[in-house]
């Protein structure tokens, strides 16, 4: 099933999202930083028949508004929560990846009367960072593979060429070479670069070191999907949330810190069976 775009028209900025409508029960789609809604379609379509799937571009990202500031977590929320009103929802699943599995801890916490389950896919970020660190920003920002395809390039066909090294993007498959596209745009001086704007990257990260996700225990469902050669490795990642996930599950799927885009199969059935459980 191909997903309809949609546009939430905010007093202070336009949300774009994709929607599958076919099925009833809500579910939303959280992406991770410098990534947009399309990377969820294998899942969206996996899914289609038994939810309703939203995933939106959150802002700073994708067709969505790119403000020059205030992009903290709690304004994310906000966003989504107006969102899941317009579509008449009082609470959904939540599958999120990366920096919003940080964004679904706290949105559990502050909401949860909003927030069925959560599914976090390789979350990063979920302390509270030592303010020494902003300084090492600027090399976190040269290493990090999903900012380097931000840009500037001179042409299409270099952006392409480096986005087909990156991690997000092994195997170049036909659903990676259209997120890719999709991310992408030439810009007014006609160089080419991510949808993906500096302003929402610094904002996200000012928030991330800035906020704490876990400040107590949460009784939401949640699913931690750790990948072969994702970002969490080792016990100590997992500790908090073994912690404070009360009715937390643990599960391993092949693929990197992109599994529904490098082995989307696996990852797939996985979350289809933990949300089946939750319904």
């Amino acid at each position: 099933m191909i997903p309809i775009r949609q546009t939430l028209v905010k007093s202070d900025i336009q949300l774009s999202y994709l929607e599958w409508s076919q099925g009833q029960e809500p579910l939303l789609l959280l992406h991770g930083l410098g990534d947009h809604a399309l990377v969820w379609s294998s899942l969206g379509a996996y899914l289609a028949a038994d939810y309703h799937i939203v995933a939106p571009d959150m802002r700073g990202h994708g067709e969505s508004s790119k403000p020059e500031k205030d992009y903290s977590f709690e304004s994310a929320i906000a966003d989504l929560e107006t969102l899941m009103d317009k579509l008449g929802w009082s609470s959904a699943h939540v599958v999120s990846h990366s920096w919003t599995g940080k964004l679904a801890v706290i949105w559990a916490k502050k909401n949860p009367q909003r927030v069925r389950s959560i599914v976090l896919v390789d979350p990063i970020f979920i302390w509270k960072m030592p303010e020494f660190l902003k300084a090492t920003f600027p090399v976190l920002y040269r290493f990090l593979s999903f900012l380097k395809g931000m840009g500037p390039f001179a042409s299409y066909a270099e952006a392409e060429q480096l986005a087909q090294k990156l991690n997000q993007y092994q195997g170049w498959n036909e659903l990676q070479q259209q997120v890719f596209q999709a991310g992408i745009e030439q810009k007014p001086d006609g160089s080419w670069g991510s949808k993906f704007t500096i302003a929402a990257r610094d904002g996200i990260f000012e928030d991330v070191m800035r906020v704490p996700g876990f400040t107590s225990p949460i009784d939401t469902p949640a699913l931690f999907v750790k990948s072969d050669k994702g970002l969490n490795r080792q016990e100590w990642q997992l500790k908090p949330y073994k912690t404070n996930l009360n009715n937390l599950r643990l599960c391993q799927v092949p693929g990197n810190h992109w599994p529904f885009l490098t082995e989307p199969e696996s990852f797939n059935r996985t979350v289809a069976a933990f949300l089946a459980e939750c319904k």
